[in-house]
């Protein structure tokens, strides 16, 4: 059964910096993009970031370009996302996402794996 199962949410001041986890369980999933996505309460999920299954190319939504930076460890079936200068519109449920790809996608329709999602808040 494949599982992703993400942590590193909290509580954090704005301007703060959390890293976020994501680990996969259930196969490999080393030659397939990865992505994550968040969702603001009253908001529809929206993509964030996503790393191609080598790791080689990434690509971030406008909003977090420059803030996040998205990486992944094949041999562990991990993603992770590095979120600095955090601000309050950050706050959200994050979701990472295992794409039907190896290359990179920012549509979730493209995405056939899904966490259950950690909360991150920032506080101003």
């Amino acid at each position: 059964q494949v599982q992703l199962v993400e942590s590193g949410g909290g509580l954090v001041q704005a301007g703060g910096s959390l890293r976020l986890s994501c680990a996969a369980s259930g196969r490999t999933f080393s030659t397939y993009a990865m992505g994550w996505f968040r969702q603001a309460p009253g908001k529809e999920r929206e993509f964030v970031a996503a790393i191609g299954w080598s790791g080689g190319s990434t690509y971030y939504a406008d909003s977090v370009k420059g803030r996040f930076t998205i990486s992944r460890d094949n041999a562990k079936n991990t993603v992770y996302l590095q979120m600095n200068s955090l601000k309050p519109e950050d706050t959200a449920v994050y979701y990472c996402a295992v794409a039907r790809t190896g290359s990179i996608t920012v549509h979730e329709y493209h995405y056939g794996y899904w966490g259950q999602g950690t909360q991150v808040t920032v506080s101003s």
